[in-house]
Protein backbone atom coordinates (compact mmCIF):
# COMPACT_ATOMS: atom_id res chain seq x y z
CA UNK A 1 0.00 0.00 0.00
CA UNK A 2 1.29 3.61 -0.74
CA UNK A 3 1.50 5.70 1.68
CA UNK A 4 1.21 9.89 1.50
CA UNK A 5 2.41 12.17 3.82
CA UNK A 6 1.07 15.59 4.32
CA UNK A 7 2.40 17.88 7.07
CA UNK A 8 1.48 21.66 8.28
CA UNK A 9 2.55 24.17 10.71
CA UNK A 10 1.26 26.77 12.51
CA UNK A 11 2.12 29.15 15.39
CA UNK A 12 -0.81 30.68 17.85
CA UNK A 13 0.10 33.50 20.06
CA UNK A 14 -1.76 31.76 22.95
CA UNK A 15 -0.42 29.44 25.94
CA UNK A 16 -0.01 26.08 25.41
CA UNK A 17 -2.61 24.55 27.73
CA UNK A 18 -5.08 26.67 26.36
CA UNK A 19 -4.32 25.44 22.79
CA UNK A 20 -3.96 22.00 23.74
CA UNK A 21 -7.27 22.41 25.37
CA UNK A 22 -9.09 23.28 22.42
CA UNK A 23 -7.52 21.18 19.83
CA UNK A 24 -8.19 18.25 22.39
CA UNK A 25 -11.63 18.85 22.16
CA UNK A 26 -13.36 16.78 19.26
CA UNK A 27 -15.98 19.06 18.90
CA UNK A 28 -13.89 22.16 18.43
CA UNK A 29 -12.97 20.54 14.38
CA UNK A 30 -16.40 21.61 13.18
CA UNK A 31 -15.61 24.82 13.82
CA UNK A 32 -12.38 24.59 11.24
CA UNK A 33 -13.98 22.32 8.61
CA UNK A 34 -14.90 23.73 5.89
CA UNK A 35 -18.82 24.18 5.97
CA UNK A 36 -18.69 22.46 2.79
CA UNK A 37 -18.14 18.92 4.25
CA UNK A 38 -21.11 19.24 6.38
CA UNK A 39 -19.12 17.62 9.38
CA UNK A 40 -20.79 16.93 12.60
CA UNK A 41 -19.74 14.84 15.55
CA UNK A 42 -21.83 12.12 16.59
CA UNK A 43 -20.26 11.43 19.98
CA UNK A 44 -21.75 13.18 22.69
CA UNK A 45 -20.12 16.31 24.70
CA UNK A 46 -18.40 15.53 27.28
CA UNK A 47 -16.05 13.09 26.11
CA UNK A 48 -13.06 11.72 28.32
CA UNK A 49 -9.46 12.05 25.58
CA UNK A 50 -7.07 8.76 26.26
CA UNK A 51 -5.86 6.21 24.53
CA UNK A 52 -9.06 3.92 23.35
CA UNK A 53 -11.25 6.93 22.88
CA UNK A 54 -13.49 6.23 19.98
CA UNK A 55 -15.10 9.40 17.96
CA UNK A 56 -17.93 9.06 15.41
CA UNK A 57 -18.77 12.02 12.96
CA UNK A 58 -20.27 11.98 9.88
CA UNK A 59 -19.68 14.72 6.94
CA UNK A 60 -19.91 14.67 2.38
CA UNK A 61 -16.90 14.26 0.90
CA UNK A 62 -17.60 15.97 -2.80
CA UNK A 63 -21.41 15.39 -1.89
CA UNK A 64 -20.47 12.15 -0.63
CA UNK A 65 -22.29 10.78 2.63
CA UNK A 66 -19.65 9.37 4.82
CA UNK A 67 -18.90 8.49 8.12
CA UNK A 68 -15.86 8.11 9.76
CA UNK A 69 -14.65 6.66 13.41
CA UNK A 70 -11.52 7.84 14.94
CA UNK A 71 -9.58 6.34 17.46
CA UNK A 72 -7.31 8.53 19.92
CA UNK A 73 -3.99 6.06 19.85
CA UNK A 74 -1.71 8.23 21.96
CA UNK A 75 -2.47 10.87 24.35
CA UNK A 76 0.49 12.89 25.95
CA UNK A 77 -1.20 15.84 27.14
CA UNK A 78 -0.37 19.01 26.10
CA UNK A 79 2.07 17.84 23.87
CA UNK A 80 1.11 15.45 21.54
CA UNK A 81 -1.78 13.50 20.66
CA UNK A 82 -2.32 11.04 17.45
CA UNK A 83 -5.50 9.57 16.02
CA UNK A 84 -6.35 7.10 13.67
CA UNK A 85 -9.47 6.04 10.95
CA UNK A 86 -11.15 3.10 12.55
CA UNK A 87 -14.02 3.70 9.98
CA UNK A 88 -13.85 6.42 6.71
CA UNK A 89 -12.53 7.00 3.27
CA UNK A 90 -8.92 6.55 3.36
CA UNK A 91 -7.39 3.02 3.32
CA UNK A 92 -4.81 4.52 6.10
CA UNK A 93 -5.27 7.45 7.97
CA UNK A 94 -2.89 8.48 11.03
CA UNK A 95 -2.80 12.00 12.32
CA UNK A 96 -0.20 12.79 14.51
CA UNK A 97 -0.66 16.49 16.39
CA UNK A 98 2.36 17.59 18.63
CA UNK A 99 2.71 21.41 20.38
CA UNK A 100 5.40 22.99 21.27
CA UNK A 101 5.87 25.59 23.16
CA UNK A 102 7.84 29.04 21.76
CA UNK A 103 8.55 32.21 22.72
CA UNK A 104 6.43 33.30 20.36
CA UNK A 105 3.58 31.33 21.31
CA UNK A 106 2.74 27.44 20.52
CA UNK A 107 4.17 25.97 17.20
CA UNK A 108 0.85 23.15 16.28
CA UNK A 109 2.27 20.55 13.97
CA UNK A 110 -0.08 18.53 12.13
CA UNK A 111 1.59 15.43 10.45
CA UNK A 112 -0.87 13.20 8.66
CA UNK A 113 -0.33 9.83 6.74
CA UNK A 114 -2.72 8.19 4.62
CA UNK A 115 -3.30 6.24 2.01
CA UNK A 116 -5.93 5.79 -0.68
CA UNK A 117 -8.22 3.65 -2.82
CA UNK A 118 -6.48 4.11 -5.88
CA UNK A 119 -3.55 5.30 -7.00
CA UNK A 120 -0.82 8.10 -6.98
CA UNK A 121 -3.14 10.16 -9.87
CA UNK A 122 -5.85 9.53 -7.52
CA UNK A 123 -4.06 11.48 -4.94
CA UNK A 124 -2.48 13.58 -6.98
CA UNK A 125 -6.17 14.89 -8.58
CA UNK A 126 -8.25 14.74 -6.17
CA UNK A 127 -7.51 13.78 -2.48
CA UNK A 128 -3.90 15.96 -1.99
CA UNK A 129 -6.00 19.12 -2.98
CA UNK A 130 -8.64 18.65 -1.11
CA UNK A 131 -6.98 18.04 2.54
CA UNK A 132 -4.84 20.66 1.29
CA UNK A 133 -7.56 23.25 1.43
CA UNK A 134 -9.38 21.71 4.17
CA UNK A 135 -6.20 22.41 6.26
CA UNK A 136 -5.86 25.83 5.04
CA UNK A 137 -9.77 26.80 5.67
CA UNK A 138 -8.17 25.36 9.16
CA UNK A 139 -5.36 27.64 9.68
CA UNK A 140 -7.81 30.59 8.89
CA UNK A 141 -10.27 29.88 11.27
CA UNK A 142 -7.94 29.14 14.07
CA UNK A 143 -5.92 32.52 13.18
CA UNK A 144 -9.55 34.22 13.59
CA UNK A 145 -10.83 31.88 16.61
CA UNK A 146 -7.49 33.24 18.40
CA UNK A 147 -7.58 36.60 17.27
CA UNK A 148 -3.92 36.07 14.85
CA UNK A 149 -2.71 38.51 12.93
Amino acid sequence: MKTFLFKTQRTIKRPLVEVFAFFSDAHNLALITPPELHLEILTPAPMEMSPGTLIDYRLKLRGIPIRWQSEIIEWNPPHAFVDIQRRGPYRLWRHTHTFGETEDGVVVDDSVEYAVWGNALVNKLFVRPDIEKIFAYRTEQLNEIFHQD
